[in-house]
């Protein structure tokens, strides 16, 4: 976050000095990623609250609510960024060549180190993965400062700008798309992915002494944390000889073991 900060301030004072488009594009970028950064941080520290009587998940889904705020918030950027590319390529204005190149290759280094900061943990969440992929498409946007930068200075192309604009206002809406699909998946309480519930029940109903299942529900609370509620009905005799618990057991078991996605929060109803 302290890096990405830096280097939004320079670009800004960048942009404003060399009247740069892309170089706006890629600062306003900065700026989403900052404030993503932000929330990304603080969701991060949230998550690590322990439960409570009020909050029985404790604040583990504050970071999809920070990924798919980040996203948004991208998204926005994106389309503003398109738009004003359009409108440049029409009119293109005068634009720095050397100031550009030497605040792209200020914001492609700063981004490098984000990249490396956060490479370890980028598969840990939603939020971590956001976070991460902010901070890649800010280095590809860097690169297309400087490219910009470089064609103006050998040819006084300044339409270039514009161009690079778009294409970082191009390499931010899908990623903000596809963010908030999936965090408005989890927020929706969607099946996890990779998890079929037709392939649940039938593994459920091949379990000894179950004859029926209905009310099967699963969802993520947050990353990496599934659950899975079902009615489950049952020989008679299970609720007469004891054998009950051991039923419970091996339906634990079952969705535990059998899926692509681990489910180690099941609740069953017999």
């Amino acid at each position: 976050f302290g890096i990405t900060a830096t280097i939004l301030v320079a670009e800004l004072i960048g942009a404003w000095w060399t009247n740069s488009l892309s170089l706006l594009a890629d600062a306003g970028h900065m700026l989403t990623d900052a404030a993503g950064l932000l929330m990304a941080l603080i969701a991060a520290n949230l998550a690590l609250r322990p439960p409570t009587p009020e909050r029985t998940w404790g604040w583990r889904r504050s970071e999809v609510l920070a990924a798919g705020a980040q996203a948004a918030v991208l998204l926005g950027v994106g389309v503003y960024a398109f738009a004003e590319g359009v409108r440049r390529l029409a009119t293109p204005p005068e634009v720095t060549a050397g100031g550009l190149l030497v605040f792209g290759i200020v914001g492609l280094v700063g981004n490098i180190v984000s990249m490396l900061v956060l490479s370890s943990g980028r598969g840990a969440n939603l939020n971590m993965r956001a976070a991460f992929l902010e901070v890649v498409n800010d280095a590809l946007g860097s690169v297309a400062v400087i490219v910009s930068a470089v064609v103006i200075a050998l040819t006084g192309w300044t339409r270039i700008d514009a161009l690079a604009g778009m294409l970082i206002a191009t390499l931010i809406v899908p990623r903000a798309i596809t963010i908030l699909r999936e965090a408005g998946s989890i927020l929706l309480e969607s099946t996890p992915p990779g998890l079929n519930l037709e392939e649940v029940r039938r593994h459920i109903l091949e379990v000894p002494h179950v004859v029926g299942v209905h009310d099967l529900h699963a969802s993520l609370v947050a990353t990496g944390v599934p659950v899975l509620t079902a009615h489950v009905v049952v020989d008679d005799e299970c609720f007469l000889d004891g054998h009950a618990p051991r039923v419970l057991d091996a339906l634990q078991a079952c969705v535990a073991q059998h899926f692509p996605v681990a489910i180690d929060h099941a609740t069953f109803q017999l």
